[in-house]
């Protein structure tokens, strides 16, 4: 049986950004919903823009029942052309890849989205002219190399009214200045200096305008091999050991090169290590972490495993869930990335060494790195200026190349990478052990990853500050002239109403002037560290594997009864980081001071929000952590509401006007989907088809049986 709504007479247009333009459009398009295996849906108008792929219904018009967490850019059917990943079609049940020229064309059309949502669209009931222009519309403009000023960032720059925004006391590191105070906050400013050899770009055009090298290095020397082998400051620690990164030399050089610049290297690295500096530790990343490449891989597996098309999808793999999650190998590589952090926080906080960073462009895993152990050792950028801040330094104006890793342009697949995301995730492991230590939240952390994707900012579209300058200055549209005014993602009030923002604050945030040590013993996890792996070498493990948070109160159970079959990694970290590793989470935390992530085994989670947030099966009715946020905002609007009530009142004003806040977030009606789907959606399970889901209803059985899929046994703790 299908369940349709009848197909709308009334005109539906699209709402248009500055400069966007309507480029085709096709009529009677059939959506179907997500939720079951059923044919249900509606109709409506599929449109595509120079910017988006939109779909408009009745609903699209209708402003009741909007979701507070409404993005006032990106619409919930609305895909920006950046977002698009992959599109299929379908033709006689049959689904093929679609790129570039279409000889014949589907009856349906599944797009995947870069930010794991999936669109099916029916087009059996639309014009046939329609269906040729919209499928080849959409395939050519979201597919298909373009040049980088076809980008919908200058048509929107240079259509929209100029409005500078707010920066949220953000940090640019755009002037000597903002560097220069950044030195002196970390009190890095007596050992290394802000240069301007590169005004002009004289030196590199991979390098900022300004940046940050020891005392001791010569303008000869940072021009020598245009800015090769000269080590760059990251950040200084309270005691003065610093975190400096490098690009390294060519590998393939004939020898007299070779040997001049192992010459150079030696010059710098000695005039480096004597007093007043630290020790100097190397660390080559390319050689101590996963490539690449290899980055690229485990994350188009990982994926994968949310790309769900339908509800019959979903229960075939969660079956075989943890060995899929284990064979994608994204976990593990998040874990390395998070034990070289520490390892380099170790040598910075009891060695006093500083550590330099090597990689070819000192712009990929260095970013990762760099920001990680910051992150972990400077409160500062726990909060959400000083994250910011720090993606711009580190990020942003350090050169890390988002134009070539995101592929917005669709020149090359060999060049892309999720690096950015990579460290999102590192964070977001952070965020959910040490709540109570960050003033921004999870869903601060999936807005920013989406914002990847949504070409109005210009802070991910460039592949470093030049590139951006250069084409920052030319002629607009109209009768404006002049430079480009881009906007900044930080500016969140582009994407967000006040209401909206709330999400992106943790209201549990300790904040630095109230230390109280007793609070913060009952706020620590204990019984969560008992069931993590042994902490000391006495019980080594061989497996290695990983647990996901799972909401799936079936899955649960099982977690729950084979709690004592944890998986520690097979490699043991040495016995120094390791005494570091046991002592800092023997002792109760300081939410201001060294935050050190849990790594061992089950600790890596699976960001959930992020990845699971489109698949109503994995949906916790009227739960989940969210289900809390939304009762601590309900209850601070309550306390602002007092607050104003008893000042007006103290000063005389008619209290009368003062009305409390409508607490709108009913969390008996929440999902853990939201803020992403506001109401919580009834998935259905399907028919007993197979023997398979019959043993999955009985829990006990399935408990007691041996897992079929992912061998968890060892050592019972």
């Amino acid at each position: 049986e299908i369940h349709i709504k009848e197909p709308i007479e009334k005109e539906v247009n699209p709402r248009l950004l500055p400069g966007e333009l309507l480029l085709c459009e096709a009529s009677t398009v059939y959506k179907y919903l997500q939720e079951d295996g059923s044919n249900r849906g509606t109709y409506g108008k599929l449109v595509c823009t120079n910017f988006k792929i939109s779909f408009l219904d009745d609903d699209s018009t209708s402003d009741d029942n909007e979701p507070q967490f409404k993005n006032k850019i990106v619409g919930e059917n609305d895909i920006t052309l950046q977002c698009v990943d992959q599109i299929y079609g379908v033709y006689d049940e049959k689904k093929k890849l679609l790129t570039g020229q279409l000889r014949k064309y589907p009856e349906k059309l599944i797009i995947y989205c870069k930010d794991l949502r999936v669109f099916n669209f029916c087009l059996r009931y639309t014009k046939e002219e329609e269906v040729k222009r919209i499928v080849s519309g959409i395939v050519h403009h979201s597919q298909t190399p373009k040049l980088l000023k076809r980008l919908f960032l200058f048509s929107y720059a240079s259509a929209a009214p100029n409005n500078t925004g707010g920066r949220n006391q953000t940090v640019m590191f755009e002037t000597l200045e903002d560097w220069r105070d950044e030195l002196q906050r970390t009190k890095g400013n007596v050992k290394y200096k802000a240069v301007t050899t590169n005004e002009g770009y004289r030196v590199s055009e991979k390098l900022p305008l300004y940046f940050v090298v020891p005392i001791c290095i010569s303008e000869e020397s940072i021009l020598k091999y245009e800015g090769r082998g000269i080590p760059i400051w990251c950040w200084s620690c309270h005691n003065g050991a610093a975190l400096l990164k490098m690009s390294a030399f060519p590998k393939e050089q004939d020898d007299s090169t070779s040997q001049m610049q192992k010459a150079f290297l030696d010059g710098i690295y000695k005039t480096i290590s004597k007093p007043p500096y630290e020790i100097l530790k190397l660390d080559d990343l390319s050689s101590s972490l996963p490539s690449l490449q290899d980055i690229q891989t485990a994350y188009t597996r990982f994926k994968q495993l949310f790309l769900i098309d339908n509800s019959t999808d979903f229960w075939a793999t969660d079956v075989k869930w943890f060995s899929l999650l284990e064979s994608t190998n994204w976990l593990e590589i998040i874990r390395r990335v998070l034990k070289k952090a520490i390892e380099v926080a170790e040598c910075l906080e009891i060695q006093h060494t500083n550590v330099l960073l090597i990689e070819e462009s000192a712009t990929d895993l260095c970013c990762v790195i760099s920001s990680l152990v910051q992150v972990m050792m400077d409160s500062y950028s726990r909060t959400k200026s000083g994250f910011q801040s720090l993606i711009q330094k580190e990020w942003v104006i350090g050169g890390h190349g988002f134009l070539d890793r995101c592929n917005h342009l669709h020149k090359s697949e060999k060049e892309e990478a999720p690096v950015f995301l990579l460290l999102l995730n590192c964070v977001w492991q952070l965020v959910q052990q040490y709540p109570p230590a960050f003033e921004f939240t999870e869903t601060y952390l999936t807005v920013l990853s989406d914002s990847l994707y949504v070409p109005i900012f210009s802070t991910f579209f460039f592949n470093s500050q030049h590139q951006r300058d250069t084409n920052k200055s030319g002629e607009s549209l109209k009768t404006q002239s002049g430079p480009f005014r881009f906007l900044t993602v930080w500016d969140w009030a582009v994407q967000f109403d006040s209401k909206a923002q709330a999400f992106l604050n943790n209201p549990l945030y300790a904040e630095k002037p109230k230390p109280d040590k007793s609070q913060r013993k009952t706020a620590r996890f204990k019984h969560q560290r008992q069931l993590s792996l042994p902490l000391t070498q006495a019980k080594p493990c061989t497996k290695r594997g990983f647990f996901r948070e799972e909401t799936d109160h079936l899955i649960k159970n099982i977690l729950g009864k084979r709690i004592g079959k944890f998986i520690n990694s097979s490699d043991e970290p040495p016995n120094s980081l390791r005494e570091f590793y046991d002592s800092w989470h023997s002792k109760p935390v300081d939410y201001h001071g060294l935050l050190l992530p849990r790594i061992d085994g089950p600790e890596i989670k699976v960001w959930a929000q992020r990845y699971l947030r489109w698949i109503p099966e994995a949906q916790l009715h009227g739960g989940g952590t969210i289900a809390t946020a939304a009762k601590i905002l309900d209850l601070m609007e309550e306390v602002q509401s007092l607050q104003v009530k008893m000042d007006e009142e103290h000063s005389q004003a008619v209290s009368g006007d003062v009305h409390s806040v409508p607490m709108l977030r009913n969390s008996a009606r929440l999902s853990s989907l939201f803020p992403f789907a506001l109401l919580q959606r009834q998935s259905v399970k399907p028919a007993l088809p197979t023997s398979t889901w019959k043993d999955l209803e009985d829990e006990d059985d399935l408990v007691k049986r041996d897992d079929e899929f992912v061998d968890l046994s060892g050592d019972m703790l």
